[in-house]
């Protein structure tokens, strides 16, 4: 799942030609493109999806989001950095057909 996420801009650098923000998701702190974002200063919050700012929010709106999602057990989820997220994935069952077109029965003898 990929949620769009508010957090709070804590620094703004820029690399090359890229506005880069660290981002505060509830104690996560994450690197993020600001370019989509030019009004977002050292102090707002912001949607992020997928490691980009999309718009600015308010803060009770995105504290209330942020409570929410971790109530729901997503944001840590949606968080987690893509070593967590293999390790989490290696350690889940598994299916022949993840897709669900498996039989869970073993199929019956057709010819008896």
């Amino acid at each position: 799942m990929c949620l769009a996420i508010p957090g709070k801009v804590e620094e703004i650098l820029t690399e090359g030609d890229l506005r880069i923000g660290r981002v505060n998701f509830g104690g996560i702190v994450k690197r993020v493109c600001l370019d989509y974002v030019p009004e977002v200063v050292v102090g707002d919050y912001t949607i992020v999806h997928v490691g980009f700012a999309l718009s600015k929010i308010d803060e009770e709106t995105a504290l209330k989001t942020l409570e929410d999602f971790r109530a729901m057990g997503m944001l840590d989820e949606e968080l987690e950095s893509e070593d967590e997220a293999f390790a989490r994935a290696a350690l889940a069952p598994s299916s022949p057909c993840p897709d669900g077109s498996c039989s869970v029965e073993a199929p019956k003898n057709i010819a008896q």
